[in-house]
């Protein structure tokens, strides 16, 4: 496992990441933060095509779980094979405020290709309309009912994995200090993909990926300012989990982030307190990359970083749940 350490940029963008940030800027399109709740959500699906032919899986199960008035859904990806099976569960990115099970189906099935575990997609409440503390009480209920339902669900109970990217990066590592903290479920691993894992925009990283790189500053202050109640939330662990006083005692994990993105900084700094903390990292990061390309694997827009990272992430988990 390699050691964080301070994290940086390439001199220029993979070159097929450079063309694709070319031809995005070629193209008139409105910023996000100019967009309603809707409108960005509405946008966005448009970047990210459903795949002519999906990645093919055993079984897909879509279901709704959660207290009456409270339900949510989420998306079971059964491996071939006979179970119980090794379990990852994914929250998507989307700055909590976009974002669906949907846009991230192709990543959810290769993930199952790859690990030969079942992938449990959560389809947690969004912001603006449900705020903090919501999408992280969806996801820890997604985590309790993972737990509860192992044995009807052929879920091998002892081999459990939690992860997500961006802001579902940002649920997951709140649930593992939920969990730890209330004696909850018990993942093998944590994976979290450019996490989202502060609230402060004062960091190298943000200066100087602010604008360009396809995720914003001002994208991010939006999101923060759609996801919080109110500012003093930000100082909350659970809705900043580098705020946490103590990151002991929590599952081994792989760390994510790449050079052009304004998250790298912070998940770099999460990565290396969860270290000193006594918790095994593999921290990755990807130097000539930007946020997002976990998605990136749906013709026309499949990276050549995006294919690694699903890789890279994969073996971990496969080395996990051994």
């Amino acid at each position: 496992m390699s050691q964080p350490t301070n994290a940086s940029s390439a001199a220029e963008p993979h070159p097929e990441i450079a063309g694709l940030l070319e031809q995005m800027g070629a193209t008139p399109a409105p910023g996000l933060t100019s967009l309603s709740p809707d409108g960005a959500r509405a946008f966005t699906k448009q970047m990210f095509p459903d795949p002519e032919e999906p990645t093919p899986v055993g079984d897909v199960m879509d279901l709704e779980i959660g207290e009456l008035g409270n339900e949510f859904g989420i998306r079971v990806y059964v491996p071939e094979g006979e179970g119980p099976f090794s379990t990852l569960l994914y929250f998507h990115g989307g700055g909590w405020v976009l974002g669906d099970i949907d846009s991230y189906d192709e990543t959810c099935r290769r993930f199952v290709d790859e690990t030969g575990a079942m992938v449990v997609s959560v389809d947690y409440r969004l912001a603006p309309e449900h705020q903090f503390p919501t999408p992280l009480n969806d996801c820890y209920t997604a985590a309790e009912w993972v737990v509860n339902n192992a044995e009807s669900m052929q879920i091998d109970e002892n081999n459990i994995a939690i992860g997500g990217d961006s802001a579902g990066a940002n649920l997951a590592a709140a649930v593992t200090l939920l969990a730890r903290d209330r004696g909850g479920p018990e993942f093998t691993h944590q994976v979290l993909i450019y996490p989202v894992t502060d609230y402060a925009f004062d960091t190298d990283s943000y200066e100087e990926n602010a604008d360009g790189y396809l995720l914003t500053k001002d994208d991010m202050e939006t999101f923060w300012n759609q996801y919080l109640p109110n500012k003093i939330d930000g100082k909350n662990p659970y809705a900043s989990p580098l705020q946490a006083r103590n990151l002991a005692d929590l599952p081994p994990a792989t760390v994510v982030t790449c050079g052009f993105d304004p998250l790298r900084d912070e998940g770099a700094a999460y990565a290396h307190r969860l270290s000193k903390a006594g918790v095994e990292v593999n921290y990755i990061n990807y130097d000539d990359a930007i946020h997002g390309i976990v998605q990136m694997v749906v013709e026309p827009m499949i990276l050549t970083r995006a294919v690694e990272l699903i890789d890279d992430v994969s073996t971990d988990l496969s080395d996990a749940f051994e």
